[in-house]
């Protein structure tokens, strides 16, 4: 095992959300999967949806982003439309609608709770009074933390309304994470970032982060540490146990 590092030390500690601190990463990949297998055989393009979609093209981007990338690697192109847009509407955001209507539904039906591991995690850096927020792509964010009874432990958080509002580029760009950094008052050299996604590591090693911990929950070990991942572990459970 690494010698893993004490988060404690850092001056904050900024997060992404889905897959580091609560298992949605799991319900976006199927609400991916569902709307996108459903489209494709709608369309007749091929080849067919498969897992490594989600990783290579939307996992951690802002949704739209995410729409458009996989849809361009099967050479496919349809109007941008706007986030007002329809779920049935065939444009990158009436698409992007569609998917998160999914996405919603198993939330509101189901709920959500953060890993138990990410949770010891949080109480240890609180004891240490080390500061932490919350950077995700997804505009649900803010609803995924309060199902999951944890929001209040975010002085921050940088999600996907934050980022379209103020036009910041998607994850691999280093904006979000660098703007999370300033609104917390930190200096990214001086903090470490969790990432369960690529394109995350990729913007926290962009961004000038201390520090950039890989959480593997299925994109794997070697290509977390190709993107730039300094320390990787499957579970935050091993910085306290």
């Amino acid at each position: 095992m690494e010698q893993l590092p004490d988060l404690t030390s850092y001056d904050a500690v900024l997060f992404d959300l889905d897959g580091v601190l609560t298992p949605t990463a799991e319900v976006h990949m199927h609400a991916w999967q569902t709307m996108f297998t459903e489209l494709f055989a709608a369309w007749s393009i091929e080849p067919p949806y498969t897992e490594a979609d989600y990783f290579e093209h939307l996992d951690g981007k802002k949704r739209y982003d995410g729409v458009a990338s996989l849809l361009r690697s099967r050479d496919v192109e349809v109007p941008w439309g706007d986030p007002a847009d329809s779920p049935t509407a065939d444009t990158v955001c009436g698409i992007g609608n569609r998917k998160n209507a999914f996405f919603e539904r198993v939330l509101r039906d189901e709920g959500i709770a953060a890993y138990p591991g990410s949770l010891d995690l949080l109480n240890v850096l609180r004891d240490a009074g080390t500061t932490v927020a919350v950077v995700s792509s997804s505009k649900n964010a803010e609803e995924v933390l309060g199902v999951a009874g944890i929001r209040d432990r975010f002085p921050v958080v940088m999600d996907g309304v934050i980022a379209e509002r103020d036009h910041l580029a998607s994850k691999p760009a280093p904006d979000v994470f660098v703007e999370a950094a300033r609104m917390l008052g930190v200096d990214p050299a001086r903090s470490a970032a969790v990432e369960d996604a690529i394109s995350g590591v990729r913007s926290a090693v962009a961004g000038g982060f201390a520090l950039v911990v890989g959480v593997d929950r299925g994109v794997g070990v070697e290509a977390l540490r190709a993107a730039g991942a300094h320390v990787i572990v499957s579970d935050l459970e091993e910085f306290v146990s």
